[in-house]
């Protein structure tokens, strides 16, 4: 293992040695052990480039090419000056001078000149472009990918911890393509810079051999300029690995393998494309005059690989036999499993299919499964498992999401889009629709329009997003009848083990469980979270021993958590909120009479109408002023008072006196008189 000390000491004094290698003359042997690490170091970069899965994982890439095209111009730098001080630079240069090329000038600048077309007009150009049009896209996309993880992380699919890193990822990301992009210009400027030195290494062995030690021509170029080609040849393999590698690396996508696997898996996947290349490289064989030996090898190359490519239907043909070997289609097992009815199903038309194909990218289900962590967490309940399949009677590009077999809600999500929500989403091609959680303006626009739709202010969610979001409301308003009396068994076993005290108290010697999930279900249909499972227990097993009225249990439940129930509606620690008069409000106490679903105010027709029309007055009013008021009432009226005004204001809560404990402030915004409307200021 390499102390951490040295690792941090290594590069840095590794770039000083650079600097000084510039300036001070480094002796042939020493020169030709760092061009071997020069070639050694830039075809390791290559092969790094090739066995990465994605771009990031080789995020140090931008500085490697920095500082290996310094290293290769400081040996330039000492190269010249041992090629015009001695006329010797190494056996290296020596031997790419004289044997790589034949000993002929000619040859060799011809071969250096067609390098350097590989490297700056091919590669380097190429790689250039790439760097330059993917940081401008990654740029463009960033705001995109943020509030995608945004939405995520506000629909429960991911915690702080993921969004924290998903958003440290895109700025990575960004950050990465941006040093590529000026990283590329390295590449550009070695090219050029190498073919800056060799010529000036051409000229200088020139002077140098003809001016100052009198050789003739011949000797010069032989002594000289071959070995300045044999440098510029020695820099300018390590700058086409450099080079190739930086092309390899803006280029590579995501994939869950490394570059060859891909490749090879990819080309070889279908045996078609295989058997047209084979049969035509041994047509190619007809053609009179060419050596037909070549191209037979080829084609049988290609025919060979053909046979041995897995012919797609075995995946069927193995689902097949799965299938007759299961249990008859009308065994006890499957009809029983056919009547079964789910809590809560989810129908997708078979053109959006996709959205659960992981093959395809999908990832429904999973955020689905991540749904139900979230609610279980916000509300204390158990969602039960949410199937999911396909349904030919639905129309296209539409979803259904059922309750114990009814459906309850129904949506588009058509494939190929995205929902854009705002205002100004008309100006976008797209099929105009409402957002099916809060209603408001949004449109289906092509997928590959979310970057403008996002410029032009819009919100821009993706299709699975819109699902579980609906999915999510529903189940919130829903909560009450997916509460099953086997989930109120397994939330009481697990208060057993931490405070079996609370549960022997409270059942089955005061309560059945039925009685307890009534409990439980009267506090969710309001939004009453119930993961304080202790605290209302405690609370219900003391009010058992006097009644087992369930509106009285459930106001006994309330009152424990208070300040729980009243945080929601806190607007800057203040509770604003809409009374009714003291000689209304107990005329109401005396109207309250008992009912088959809980107790009911029998206030006189016009009475109640009245009251009625003023509270929903006194809420627009509020509203329009940016407030969201809560109904309040003395505890015994609560749970009639709620059942009065439910059909009004369905989303209004009604809290009693005693659970605005946990409000700092209580804001007055009306007074319900039952006869006249009096708004205060």
């Amino acid at each position: 293992m390499v102390p951490k000390r040295l690792l941090q000491l290594g590069v840095p004094g590794g770039i000083v040695m650079i600097i000084v290698m510039l300036v001070v003359p480094l002796p042939a042997v020493v020169l030709d052990m760092l061009i071997a690490l020069n070639i050694t170091s830039a075809l390791l970069v290559l092969l790094v480039a090739m066995f990465v899965h994605r771009p990031l994982e080789f995020a140090a890439f931008p500085a490697v090419i920095l500082v290996l095209t310094l290293f290769r111009l400081a040996l330039n730098v000492s190269a010249t000056r041992l090629v015009l001080l001695d006329g010797y630079a190494g056996k290296v240069i020596d031997t790419f001078g004289h044997f790589v090329v034949g000993g002929s000038l000619i040859v060799g600048l011809i071969v250096f000149a067609i390098l350097l077309v590989i490297q700056f007009v091919v590669i380097t150009k190429g790689a250039e472009r790439v760097a330059e049009v993917g940081a401008r896209f990654t740029l463009d996309a960033m705001p995109g990918k943020q509030m995608a993880i945004d939405a995520d992380l506000n629909s429960g699919l991911i915690d702080e911890d993921e969004a924290r890193r998903r958003r440290h990822e895109v700025h990575a990301e960004a950050d990465f393509y941006g040093a590529m992009d000026g990283a590329s210009k390295f590449v550009k400027g070695d090219a050029i810079a190498a073919i800056i030195i060799t010529l000036v290494n051409l000229l200088g062995g020139f002077a140098v051999g003809m001016a100052q030690r009198g050789l003739s021509l011949g000797d010069a170029v032989s002594t000289y300029s071959l070995l300045s080609v044999g440098d510029g040849l020695v820099s300018q393999i390590p700058a086409l690995l450099l080079s190739t590698a930086t092309g390899l690396i803006v280029t590579r996508n995501t994939g869950d393998s490394d570059m060859g696997s891909d490749i090879v898996r990819q080309l070889t996947s279908n045996k078609l494309p295989l058997q047209i290349a084979g049969f035509g490289a041994l047509g190619i064989c007809l053609i009179p005059g060419l050596p037909k030996l070549p191209f037979i090898c080829a084609g049988g190359i290609m025919l060979l690989a053909s046979t041995r490519v897995p012919a797609p239907v075995e995946a069927e043909d193995s689902l097949l036999v799965e299938q007759v070997a299961g249990p008859a289609p009308d065994s006890p097992e499957l009809l029983a499993a056919e009547i079964q009815v789910d809590p809560l199903g989810l129908e997708l038309s078979p053109d959006i299919i996709d959205l659960v194909d992981a093959a395809s990218g999908g990832d429904l289900l999973d955020r689905v499964r991540a749904l139900r962590r979230k609610i279980a967490g916000e509300l204390g309940i158990i969602v039960p498992p949410v199937r999911t399949r396909d349904s030919a009677d639905l129309p296209m590009s539409t979803y259904a999401i059922r309750l114990f077999g009814i459906e309850v809600a129904r949506g588009e999500a058509p494939r190929g889009t995205v929902l854009a929500i705002g205002d100004n989403v008309a100006a976008l091609p797209g099929q105009p629709t409402r957002e099916p959680v809060f209603g408001l303006e949004a449109s289906w626009i092509p997928a590959e329009l979310r970057v403008q739709a996002e410029l032009n202010g819009a919100t821009v969610v993706d299709r699975a997003s819109v699902i579980t979001t609906h999915l999510a409301e529903v189940v919130g308003q829903h909560a009450a009848r997916l509460l099953g009396r086997e989930d109120v068994k397994t939330l009481t076993d697990l208060v057993r083990r931490s405070h079996p005290v609370v549960v022997e108290e409270l059942t089955p010697q005061q309560l059945s469980l039925g009685e307890v999930q009534r409990v439980l279900q009267g506090m969710l249909v309001e939004g009453v979270a119930v993961r304080d499972l202790v605290r209302i227990f405690e609370a219900v097993s003391l009010r058992a021993q006097v009644t087992k009225d369930p509106d009285l249990l459930v106001e006994s439940a309330r009152a424990a958590l208070g300040p729980a129930i009243a945080a929601p509606h806190l607007i800057d620690g203040a509770v604003h909120v809409i009374s009714f008069e003291p000689g209304l409000e107990q005329r109401m106490l005396e109207s309250v009479r008992p009912g088959d679903q809980g107790s009911v105010v029998a206030l006189d027709p016009l009475v109640g109408q009245s009251v009625l029309g003023e509270l929903s007055d006194l809420r627009t009013a509020a509203e329009e002023r940016g407030l969201r008021p809560v109904v309040v009432c003395a505890p015994q009226l609560r749970a009639a008072v709620r059942r009065m005004v439910a059909p009004v204001l369905q989303t209004t809560a009604v809290l009693s006196y005693t659970e605005l404990v946990g409000a700092a402030q209580v804001r007055s915004v009306g007074t319900v008189t039952g006869d006249r409307l009096a708004v205060t200021a």
